[in-house]
């Protein structure tokens, strides 16, 4: 017998409220929208690309909506800074990665840029951390309540090359060439202190024909993100920002590079795949009844069996079966193309909890003990960075924690 068509058949009713190779729900465009009639005066698209304004309580690229293009780029300390616990040295760096910050944003080149017209205006936002290596009594920086390193997982094949950090930038767009460019300026302008460890790049369809915000597909064909907390609502807040102490508008953030079995999947039927998922590929509604963003009902039976299964990744991940633990989930496609055309696809995923340990170690060791997609999915790196707080205008990236 085919071993893949005989782990298919243990899966009976596979559902998932979450969409994905994490934790945090799929799915597609609004809800019912495509099956309403036509308003007479339909929601005008926003006007793309634009400038976001760098300042604010929060570091604005955590809650912006996803862009077309996204790199995370993990740098580390240099040895010499490392040993000495050399603070005012992070602290020059976070100065010149605030004028940069403040320059792209605005679609400018930064001081010395050899080609400036590189840096357009582009929806373009810059999301700055700390790794645990630079966080904690040795540096004299507190760290945020449950900021910790995630544990081994029996399920992850972490590659080094894919792992670890102890400077985050990661920077999302409208296009690829201004984001390349910027994360080149921030590396370039980051050598005199650290160097770089691993640049990952992915890419994401958050907007639709007309421009208007969308939720976006993972490459299993599934949308991806509709049980997010929606920026802007005390769900929101509550999950995501820490409110108290000098991390006060910050947040953490895990980055999980998920290696995807494509050809695997691509063997199963529509319906096995949407057993899996727990939600219908086609626009997202769960399997249980309702749109997009309804939610699964985990008490649905049909003929006599869960359909939500008990291993299903909906069941695994669902907020009641975690105690109401919550994530903020974006992602980012990737696929990587070998010389001899053989290639590796997958997720980068980015998970945001205002307490890691707390909200994101619980829901993914569910996930790692039984969970339905483990069949395809693989985590082959795994890093974790505390975010920092936003900064006002004369201000600069950290200041709270490094003046």
């Amino acid at each position: 017998m085919n071993p893949s068509l005989g782990r298919r058949r243990l899966l009976g009713y596979v559902g998932t409220a979450v969409a994905g190779a994490a934790a945090g729900a799929g799915a597609g465009v609004v809800g019912a929208q495509a099956l309403e009639e036509t308003p007479a005066e339909p929601a005008r698209p926003e006007v793309l690309p634009r400038v976001v304004s760098p300042y604010g309580v929060h570091q604005p690229g955590v809650a912006a909506h996803p862009t077309a293009v996204t790199e995370v780029v993990a740098l580390d300390l240099r040895p010499e800074l490392t040993r000495s616990r050399d603070r005012e040295s992070l602290a020059r760096l976070m100065r010149v990665w605030t004028g940069d910050v403040e320059s792209l944003s605005a679609g400018r080149g930064t001081p010395g840029d050899t080609a400036p017209w590189l840096a357009a205006v582009a929806d373009l936002t810059v999301t700055v951390g700390l790794g645990p290596g630079l966080v904690g009594e040795e540096w004299g920086i507190a760290a945020p309540e449950g900021f910790a390193r995630v544990p081994a997982m029996k399920h992850d094949r972490l590659q080094e090359e894919w792992s670890g950090g102890d400077l985050l930038v990661l920077v999302a767009g409208a296009d690829a060439t201004t984001v390349g460019h910027a994360v080149r300026r921030l590396v370039a302008d980051a050598r005199p202190f650290a160097t770089l460890r691993w640049r990952q790049q992915g890419a994401w369809r958050g907007r639709d024909e007309q421009g208007r915000p969308q939720t976006g597909r993972n490459l299993f064909g599934q949308v991806d993100g509709s049980a997010n907390p929606k920026p802007g609502t005390d769900l929101f807040d509550t999950t995501v920002w820490i409110d108290r102490g000098p991390w006060a508008g910050g947040t953490t953030l895990v980055v999980r590079r998920i290696r995807m079995d494509l050809p695997t999947w691509d063997e199963l039927t529509r319906a096995e795949q949407e057993e899996s998922v727990g939600r219908r590929l086609d626009d997202g509604a769960p399997l249980t009844g309702g749109t997009e963003l309804s939610d699964v009902d985990l008490a649905a039976r049909k003929d006599g069996r869960w359909v939500i299964a008990e291993e299903a990744h909906a069941r695994r991940t669902h907020p009641s079966t975690n105690g109401g633990r919550r994530l903020f989930r974006k992602g980012a496609n990737y696929e990587l193309v070998g010389a001899g055309g053989e290639s590796e696809t997958g997720l980068i995923f980015q998970s945001f909890q205002r307490n890691l340990t707390g909200q994101f170690v619980p829901i993914q060791q569910m996930m790692d003990a039984a969970d339905a997609l483990n069949e395809w999915i693989t985590a082959v790196g795994s890093a974790e960075f505390a975010i920092l707080p936003g900064f006002a205008e004369g201000e600069w990236l950290g200041h709270q924690l490094l003046a």
